[in-house]
């Protein structure tokens, strides 16, 4: 069998991408990564944004309500550079803010869009090392291809 005949030159890349973003360096490294990607494959990307507000949050009056608040303004100044990367370089996507426990609502959501790839950045807490983070666990479910983007 030829080489020509083996592989097929600029088709084989993923066409639906999901991208979980939260606002950290790692994850907008994970998003420019995605959007290069899906514009390079003419795919459509989901980017995620996950809220879990809760914790030593709900403990303090009114704690709860103020990071809600604050995660909200996150999720909407992303979603408005998402929309600014859309006007300098047309990919085709959509925004979805999402709220619970990362990895399940990432998992959930690339299920539903039937994701060819899911990325994310990599942690920085020094816990996740010892107890796993959302991207060490989206590996181990083993459902989609997923970079880690440092």
């Amino acid at each position: 069998m030829s080489a020509e005949g083996f592989f097929e030159l600029g088709t084989d890349g993923p066409k639906v991408i999901v991208a979980g973003v939260d606002g950290s360096d790692t994850s907008l490294r994970a998003a420019a990564y995605a959007w290069g990607l899906a514009r390079r494959q003419d795919a459509h990307i989901t980017l995620v944004h996950v809220s879990n507000v809760g914790g030593l949050s709900a403990a303090t009056p009114g704690g709860a309500a103020m990071m809600r608040q604050a995660d909200q303004q996150v999720a909407d100044e992303l979603r408005a550079e998402a929309a600014e990367a859309a006007a300098r370089t047309p990919v085709r996507y959509d925004f979805r803010s999402e709220y619970g426990d990362a990895y399940t609502e990432l998992a959930r959501v690339a299920n539903e869009v039937k994701a060819d790839a899911v990325i994310v950045g990599a942690s920085a807490q020094a816990g996740h090392r010892l107890i796993g983070s959302v991207a060490v666990r989206l590996v181990r479910a083993g459902r989609w291809p997923v970079t880690v983007v440092p």
